[in-house]
């Protein structure tokens, strides 16, 4: 095969006007120099305008487009993005009436910008995009003080002519995400209201920070809960723009309150504020509410039902002193309705409604089934057909309370020992003294200043069955009562005992701690009673034992708590009465007797009684001092029937005769010995030779003259002092038909010993042995039960 013949080169034929191939060569390097330049200058412009961000006049450009936008704002740095393009970062947001006030600082902003329209000067902003930004809400004047933020903002707002859309806008405030949509008219002719006062401007802030304050004390276990707001309106109107608004949770807690299904409906229009639907659970019941507030007078009305844990709730809100003596067993029920004036700091309210409450503990007292209707307006109260049971009974009240005006009717059966926790402390005290079989019945009409007792003033009725007052006690009882001025008045009393009634009237005076007793009259046992007046003085009562219940009249004041104003005044008028003296018991058949009792003293005046045949006349001055028991009296006996003194005494019964004689003496309590008086004794037509201490003296007589010894002395006579147990008389004398006797000596009748001298005095026919009556001197020495008498010469 022959080989192949390789063609020839092409010939090169240039074309006219065609560059030399070094020329084509240095010409695109330099294009692709002017590339490589254009590109850093781009790249390195694009790293600047990222970096370092556009000069100020383009952030004046932007600023301006957004005050034509309605948007009234300052930008700090204006940066190109090459993804998102223009980024304004660190914006204020400003009150489109006052720039001073700061309405928020978003982190940055992403700008739709119509390049061509910004280079024509022209409206060049189509739309702003908000990506995970971080929104902070002053609450205060001035930037830096009390921020509050919105978290994770996203939006994207569009600028359509004469608009601006919220296509969606979302983000994270006080834990609660929050979505808006809606558009505002913004036209060309627009101009701004008025800005606001300094005052209305902080009280916006005012209700913002509270806002913020409380949202930030709730915390949700379940998620966070969502609020959907709609919005429309004109830009230069914004208070008469249109609201809807729906917040959603499924849990939310604050403090130990745990709140479920939460949904909250609400719509603003025509400067009124409609909250349609309110409502929740709890572990206990369900709340559901609706309300409506209006701007032009800041004016609200509202009504709502409840049957939710109400201690739980108030004390979450901080309200626990409004139930704070009070525990539900169950919960509450409430219906009410009201409106309330908004204008100040301090809210006024007026509420109408229904409550109900199955089982509850007030102050530690169990009660159940109440049932009431009220009203209340900050200054008035109204509880009317009140109605409340205890195990011991029930109360129906109607109450007012207002300024200076307290109103209050009640009908009771419960026990008032089982409320006297809800009474003052020195009633309390009273209360506990008394212990009812069955529970009294009282109607009272109470009126005063205000709620506190000690304004009170009014009247009633009480009536008691079986009851015990301070340990003594009575089967019925019944009374008028009156008060005021911290003071009780029981009128028309009438109190039943077995042994007879007692009627008349007292005040209890809390006040100047003191009982007034006014005409008093009883026939009832004075030492069972005696204790509704003062415990203490029981003892000084008790000695007077009464056969049958005396009648006593009763006037005066007894003071309690240390006072010194007791005058206490009784009349007492008895059958028969015991009272024990010197270790024996005196029985009285009748008696009478004035006494007076006052601070540290007991008087007994005009004392008149009936013994041993005889009668008594006496008086006497009783301490009642603390640590102080002195006393002093004066007795004087007539008629007394010796023999039976002598029996009760002495146990001997053949003494005769008839006693007469007085005694003024003092002591010291119940120790005889402490006893210091004078006295004078006459006894008649007796055998005083007979009487124990000078029985054997009859012996010795009757030897010297038989039957002298026994015979029937006319008198004898002697005065007398005791001091230290030990009676003592230099006069004592005895005269009989046929001697005398006289003498001079002491009698220790505590000790059981006589030291006792006599000698005998002749009369009658015993004249003839005068020459030898000094041979008749005896001395009596010993016991007095078996005294030792012999001759004193001998």
């Amino acid at each position: 095969m022959p080989p192949l013949l390789e063609s020839p080169p092409p010939a090169t034929t240039r074309r006219p006007n065609q560059l030399p191939p070094f020329f084509r060569r240095l010409l695109i390097s330099f294009v692709r120099f002017l590339i490589i330049v254009a590109t850093s200058a781009l790249l390195g412009g694009g790293w600047y305008l990222a970096k370092k961000g556009f000069g100020r006049e383009w952030r004046l450009r932007v600023v301006e487009e957004l005050h034509k936008r309605g948007v009234e704002a300052s930008i700090r740095r204006l940066t190109l993005d090459p993804f998102r393009g223009l980024v304004a970062k660190d914006v204020r947001i400003f009150d489109y009436k006052n720039r001073e006030n700061i309405l928020a600082v978003v982190s940055e902003v992403s700008l739709n910008i119509n390049y061509a329209a910004l280079f024509h000067h022209q409206p060049f902003l189509n739309a702003i995009d908000i990506r995970n930004a971080q929104i902070s809400l002053p609450l205060k004047r001035g930037e830096k003080q009390g921020q509050a933020q919105l978290k994770h903002f996203r939006a994207h707002v569009y600028f359509p002519p004469e608009q601006i859309y919220v296509s969606q806008a979302e983000g994270i405030f006080c834990g609660v995400r929050i979505s808006l949509t809606g558009q505002l008219i913004k036209r060309d002719n627009y101009q701004p209201s008025p800005p606001l006062s300094e005052e209305e401007w902080e009280h916006r802030l005012s209700l913002v920070r509270r806002t913020v304050n409380e949202l930030q004390k709730f915390s949700f276990p379940a998620g966070q809960p969502t609020l959907l707001v709609k919005f429309s309106g004109d830009l230069a109107e914004m208070e008469d723009a249109r609201v809807e608004a729906t917040l959603r949770g499924a849990r939310i807690v604050r403090g130990k309150y745990d709140m479920r299904d939460l949904l909250v409906t609400a719509e603003w229009a025509d400067e009124t504020l409609n909250v349609t639907r309110c409502e929740w659970k709890d572990g206990s019941g369900a709340f559901s509410a609706a309300g409506s507030w209006t701007r032009s007078d800041y004016l609200a009305k509202f009504q709502a039902q409840s049957s939710i844990d109400a201690t739980t709730f108030l004390k979450a809100f901080g309200w626990e002193e409004l139930l704070a003596d009070v525990s539900f067993e169950k919960p509450p029920t409430l219906e009410f309705s009201g409106e309330g004036d908004f204008r100040n700091s301090r809210p006024q309210l007026k509420i109408i409604g229904h409550a109900r409450a199955p089982s509850f503990t007030y102050r530690n007292v169990s009660l159940t089934d109440l049932v009431t209707e009220f009203s209340w307006d900050g200054e008035h109260t109204l509880l009317r057909d009140f109605h409340l049971r205890h195990q011991s009974g029930q109360l129906a009240a109607d109450l007012f309370d207002g300024p200076d005006d307290f109103r209050l009717n009640v009908h009771s059966t419960i026990n008032p020992a089982a409320l006297k926790s809800l009474f003052p402390a020195e009633s309390q005290q009273f209360f506990s003294e008394w212990e009812w079989q069955r529970s009294p019945a009282v109607d009272l009409v109470i009126r005063g200043r205000d709620h506190d007792p000690t304004t009170w003033h009014g009247d009633g009725t009480i009536a008691l069955d079986r009851t015990r007052f301070r340990g003594s006690w009575l089967n019925s009882a019944s009374a008028r009562v009156r008060f005021g001025d911290s003071a009780v008045s029981y009128e028309n009393i009438r109190i039943a005992r077995n042994e007879g009634i007692a009627t008349g009237g007292f005040t209890y005076d809390f006040k100047n701690h003191e009982v007034r007793i006014s005409n008093i009259k009883s026939s009832l046992f004075p030492a069972e009673v005696i204790v509704w007046i003062d415990p203490k003085l029981y003892n000084t009562v008790a000695p007077y034992r009464f056969r049958r219940p005396p009648n006593i009249h009763t006037d005066g004041i007894y003071q309690f708590h240390g006072g010194t104003n007791t005058r206490l005044v009784l009349t007492v008028d008895a059958a028969g009465m015991d009272y024990g003296f010197l270790g024996k018991t005196l029985p009285f058949d009748a008696v009478s007797a004035k006494l007076i009792f006052t601070n540290d003293r007991l008087e007994i005046d005009d004392l008149r009684g009936d013994l041993l045949s005889g009668n008594v006349r006496g008086s006497a001055d009783i301490s009642l001092a603390r640590g102080d028991p002195h006393y002093r009296a004066g007795i004087a006996v007539k008629a007394i029937d010796f023999p039976r003194l002598t029996e009760l005494y002495y146990q001997y019964k053949t003494a005769r005769g008839q006693l007469n004689g007085n005694y003024d003496f003092k002591g010291l309590g119940s120790d005889a010995r402490q006893m210091r008086g004078t006295g004078k004794v006459e006894v008649t037509n007796g055998n005083v030779f007979a009487i124990p201490i000078f029985g054997p003296l009859s012996e010795i007589l009757n030897a010297v003259v038989p039957g002298s010894g026994y015979s029937i002395a006319r008198k004898g006579t002697a005065s007398f002092t005791i001091k230290d147990g030990v009676i003592h008389t230099d006069d004592f004398e005895a005269a009989g038909k046929l001697f005398g006797m006289l003498g001079h000596g002491d009698i220790h009748f505590l000790d059981d010993k006589l030291n006792f001298d006599v000698r005998m005095d002749a009369s009658g026919p015993g004249v003839l042995l005068t020459p030898m009556y000094k041979l008749f001197e005896y001395v009596g020495e010993g016991s007095l039960k078996k005294p030792n008498w012999h001759a004193k010469r001998f």
